[in-house]
């Protein structure tokens, strides 16, 4: 009998050791998805930022093209030839 409560007991203890192991290796992997997803947006970040400064850069040559055609079309008719 007291064979079998020793098994009884290393089997719950296997388990229970089993189960925070799995717990354990389950934070790691959140963990290290919570880091690429942090990258990730940091990247959109960047990202949004630079189209952000090229569409004010585009606006401000778009009016300065449109104050030229206003004026006379001077910028209007030397743009298209390069």
């Amino acid at each position: 009998m007291p064979a079998d409560i020793q098994q009884m007991q290393f089997i719950i203890l296997s388990i229970i050791v089993g189960t925070l192991m799995a717990i354990v290796y389950s934070l790691r992997v959140l963990v290290m998805m919570d880091r690429k997803i942090a990258r990730m947006e940091l990247n959109l970040l960047k990202i949004a930022q630079v189209v952000a400064e090229e569409e004010v850069r585009v606006e401000k040559e778009q009016e300065h093209i449109e104050q030229e055609i206003r004026k006379g079309g001077r910028a209007a008719k030397g743009r298209g030839k390069k």
